[in-house]
C-alpha cells in the first residue's frame, strides 16, 4: 500500500487525524524527527482515537535514517512550490508521499534531494497560502488509492 511521511510535524491533531486516515486506507505513517509533540500527547491520541491499533507507525531520528529504511520505492514531495499537480501522477503501491512541517513546509534541501521523484502540488486559488496538513494528506492519498481502484496492497 502507500506510505505517508511527515517530516518534522508540529501539530499533534494533524498527526492524529492522519493516524486515522492511514488506518482506514491501509497506509503506513512515517514520522521524521524532531517531532513538535510527544507521541503520548492527549491531542494526538484524541484525534487518532483508538485507530492507532489498526495503523502502522514508524519513527525515524532524521532524514538520513528515513532514507536508509525506505528502500527503492518512489518518494513524492508535496509542496506549494511543486510543479506537478498531484492528479497528474500514476501512483503505484509502495509510493511515499512526503509532507513538510505545518508552519514552514519542506526545506529546499529535501525538495531538491536526488531521492525525490517529483514535487507535487495541490491546486489552490491565487493568493492562498496552503491547506491543512491532514487535509492535504487525505486528498493525495485518496487519489493514489483511487488509481488502484481502492484495492488493498
Amino acid at each position: 500500500m502507500f506510505n505517508v511521511v511527515f517530516y518534522e510535524p508540529e501539530i499533534p491533531p494533524n498527526t492524529g487525524n492522519v493516524i486515522r486516515l492511514c488506518s482506514v486506507t491501509g497506509a503506513t505513517l512515517h514520522l521524521i524527527k524532531p517531532l513538535g509533540f510527544s507521541l503520548e500527547d492527549k491531542k494526538l491520541r484524541r484525534a487518532g482515537l483508538d485507530y492507532s491499533e489498526f495503523s502502522e507507525l514508524k519513527v525515524y531520528e532524521n532524514w538520513e535514517h528515513f532514507l536508509e529504511n525506505c528502500g527503492e520505492n518512489r518518494i513524492f514531495a508535496i509542496s506549494t512550490k511543486g510543479s506537478t499537480r498531484y492528479d497528474q501522477v500514476e501512483y503505484v503501491s509502495g509510493d511515499y508521499l512526503l509532507f513538510g512541517p505545518e508552519t514552514r513546509g519542506l526545506p529546499d534541501e529535501i525538495r531538491e534531494a536526488d531521492e525525490i521523484k517529483a514535487v507535487l502540488k495541490i491546486p489552490m486559488l491565487p493568493g492562498m497560502r496552503s491547506l491543512n496538513l491532514s487535509n492535504s494528506a487525505s486528498i493525495i492519498l485518496y487519489e493514489a488509492w483511487r488509481q488502484l481502484d481502492f484495492k488493498a496492497g
